[in-house]
């Protein structure tokens, strides 16, 4: 950028904790540059005991939206003016719209796995979907997924408490879709993928700090029918998804994912569509 901001431009930011990893910065500031926009991302750390001094600094610097990120999904829910259906469903926020001061909480996470799949032309309505871990992201894809005609979702997570959750979630508020929640055991994963045409690695297993990791341990667990996605993006290929091209799934990381939820809390913020063939 070339000095562009000035005594006009608007604010829109991340509140998180820690925040110096994250790419949306870079992401809408590339956006705001090329649409010709008077709009500045910044990001800054809130820690968790300052959320709502944070979101009364929103209101008072007159930010047109901001995103939210970890810590603060779930709590933030209890601190907004409004939320849409599906953040009340799925029971967490990542963007904020700021309307003359009242803040209106939306969550993209999942809509923006949902637009990856179909940018890459993979027809899960109907489908049957298998999902690995039950934190915050699993819930938002899931939920999206039912919500956007999956027929059937089952998760698998350590904790099982924690996916009987969200498949509860499911089961009381989308009739559509059947949801099973199941404890961790490859061997299980294996029979429930067999007729599956989507697995999703939800869990943070693959990430730098754990790179060597997988839930999916034998190739055999996978079949080459199945498309498989894992939301980390750093790094591009997890061990998850070497297993998979090995066996000749198709697969995806969690970088169109993360330009998705971005674009469609741009479009939420600025009435524009994002120009995402110039991100990353």
């Amino acid at each position: 950028m070339n000095n562009r901001i000035q005594g006009t431009t608007s604010l829109v930011a991340l509140l998180g904790y820690p925040i110096e990893h994250s790419k949306s910065p870079a992401m809408h500031n590339t956006a705001f540059e090329a649409l010709g926009l008077d709009y500045v991302y910044l990001a800054f750390g809130i820690k968790k005991d300052l959320l709502k001094q944070g979101l009364d600094a929103m209101r008072a610097l007159n930010a047109i939206g901001f995103n939210i990120t970890m810590p603060h999904k779930e709590e933030v829910v209890g601190l907004l003016d409004e939320i849409t259906e599906e953040a009340r469903i799925i029971g967490s926020v990542n963007s904020v719209k700021n309307k003359d001061g009242k803040l209106i909480g939306y969550n993209t996470d999942g809509k923006g796995f949902v637009k990856a799949l179909q940018e890459a032309e993979i027809d899960f309505q109907g489908k049957k979907i298998v999902i690995l871990g039950a934190g915050g992201a699993a819930r938002a894809v899931a939920i999206q997924l039912a919500y956007d005609g999956a027929s059937e979702i089952v998760i698998f997570n350590r904790t099982l408490s924690k996916a009987q959750e969200i498949t509860n979630t499911i089961n009381n508020n989308i009739s559509t879709t059947k949801a099973i929640a199941i404890g961790l055991d490859e061997q299980m994963l294996k029979e429930e993928l067999k007729d599956s045409a989507v697995l999703v690695n939800c869990t943070s297993l693959g990430m730098k700090s754990n790179i060597d990791q997988s839930i999916v341990t034998t190739s055999d667990t996978l079949h080459e029918d199945l498309f498989v996605a894992d939301i980390v993006y750093d790094p591009p290929k997890t061990r998850l998804l070497s297993i998979a091209e090995g066996v000749g799934c198709k697969t995806m990381n969690g970088l169109r994912m993360l330009i998705w939820q971005g674009a469609i809390a741009f479009k939420i913020w600025t009435g524009k569509d994002m120009p995402i063939d110039l991100i990353f």
